[in-house]
């Protein structure tokens, strides 16, 4: 794997308020990666760090292997939670003047706009005010200032703050292209079905420390409760009461019945399937695991990984 960002036992404190304890986080190179956490937790102040606006009280981090120096700058794009276009100026302006802030020639800007601007269909929007959009056109232009140097770093403090579904999910698209297209992408969010959707690693910061991190993958398998949803003909299952535990059953429809089933540990799905099969018609089966929406709820709560895993076997 290699490594975008590196972090190791960053602290950072504010008077009386220790922000940050001791936080390290890996960020693997081309990858979407969740930094997620309940309001003052210490997300914004890590991106804060990250971006050199302030500086950790102690601790290091690298980027793309080299520690932290103001040059670093011109590889990072950063959007922040609080906008920051100047309301005055038209749109057109504001974003050469921006990318040109980034090291761009002003016909490099002047290409890279028109692009995004046909991308977003908003070519008519040049000469407007930005106190003259709304919120979701002023958040597409904040947006686009963020990508236009092509960064290989892209932070996003809650990037989807303002958008219609319609307007989060052309975002959504475009953070995906750049991905794939090489860029790393930090977002902090409280949307955890943009991370479900989006996410290929995550990390929860609660109470000033990272409290889980990891790919999506491998935090969902670690709180799996081997539990199986089940959709069947008939609503006789004759499963061995010593491999299988039949937590519930609902009818659905005439002769149409859903089962929650515990499975003993070791036992894989293909396992159960094979033997519903030779019982019963199967019409859906599923295993039912953690959404992050509840791994980051019973987390923060401090309810332990049993009683996530109980929760789980609860339709």
């Amino acid at each position: 794997m290699t490594v975008a960002v590196s972090a190791r036992q960053i602290t950072k404190s504010y008077t009386s308020h220790l922000a940050l304890d001791s936080v390290s986080l890996t960020i693997p190179e081309k990858s979407i990666y969740g930094l997620l956490g309940p309001n003052g937790a210490g997300k914004t102040t890590f991106i804060r760090i990250l971006n050199q606006i302030i500086r950790a009280d102690s601790g290091t981090i690298e980027i793309f292997g080299r520690p932290l120096e103001p040059d670093h700058v011109n590889l990072i794009g950063y959007l922040p939670e609080e906008r920051g276009l100047y309301k005055k100026l038209k749109v057109g302006e504001q974003l050469v003047y921006l990318a040109r802030l980034k090291g761009l020639s002003r016909k490099d800007a002047l290409d890279r706009i028109r692009f995004w601007f046909e991308k977003f269909q908003i070519k008519e929007w040049w000469n407007k005010k930005v106190e003259d959009l709304s919120k979701g056109m002023a958040q597409k232009i904040q947006f686009i200032s963020t990508v236009l140097h092509e960064p290989r770093l892209i932070i996003l403090d809650e990037p989807f703050s303002g958008f219609d579904p319609v307007n989060a999910q052309l975002i959504t698209e475009n953070i995906l292209e750049l991905r794939d297209r090489g860029s790393t992408i930090v977002f902090s969010t409280h949307r955890m079905e943009t991370v479900e959707s989006l996410c290929d690693h995550i990390a929860l910061i609660n109470k000033s420390q990272v409290i889980l991190e990891g790919s999506k993958t491998d935090v969902k398998s670690k709180y799996r409760s081997n539990t199986f949803l089940v959709e069947h003909s008939g609503n006789s299952l004759q499963l061995p009461p010593e491999r299988y535990q039949v937590l519930q059953q609902n009818p659905l429809a005439e002769n149409l019945y859903q089962t929650l089933i515990r499975a003993e540990a070791g036992i894989k799905g293909n396992q159960l399937i094979r033997e519903l099969v030779e019982q019963t018609e199967v019409h859906r089966f599923e295993e039912k695991l953690p959404t992050m929406a509840d791994i980051f709820i019973a987390l923060v709560k401090g309810e332990g990984d049993e009683a996530l895993k109980k929760h789980l076997t609860e339709a």
